[in-house]
């Protein structure tokens, strides 16, 4: 199939699927006239590297664990699971970030609404 089929089977834009290919997440053969040509399997890598970046994970780690897709096997599988390890550790440490920055701001809303409150100079 060409890109556009593989764009519609898939949901990814074909400029989505040329920049898999430039960051080694997918690899597709050549037409003679140097069309890129992709296999039915390339639909579930498609969309499995779609699944890793939805779960935030970027390029560069989704092609750390890209030979543990490509040719699946135990030891690849753990490989994959220290990565992701990995990743859901760095969100999990940026969402307790994001926490204590949406903490400090409801302390100065709330600082805010106290000030608004208070009477007015001169008013008592």
């Amino acid at each position: 199939m060409r890109i556009g089929e593989l764009s519609a089977r898939t949901g990814a834009s074909p400029r989505s699927l040329r920049y898999y290919e430039e960051q080694g997440l997918l690899v597709s053969s050549r037409s003679p006239s140097g069309q890129r040509q992709y296999e039915d399997e390339h639909v579930q890598r498609v969309r499995l590297v779609q699944a890793f970046l939805a779960a935030g994970m970027s390029s560069s780690t989704i092609a750390e664990m890209a030979p543990c897709m490509s040719e699946p096997s135990e030891e690849g599988a753990r490989q994959a699971l220290e990565i992701m390890g990995r990743e859901r550790a760095r969100l999990s440490e940026a969402i307790d970030h994001l926490a204590a920055a949406r903490n400090a701001l409801d302390h100065l809303i709330e600082d805010n609404h106290a000030y608004l409150a208070r009477p007015a100079d001169g008013e008592a």
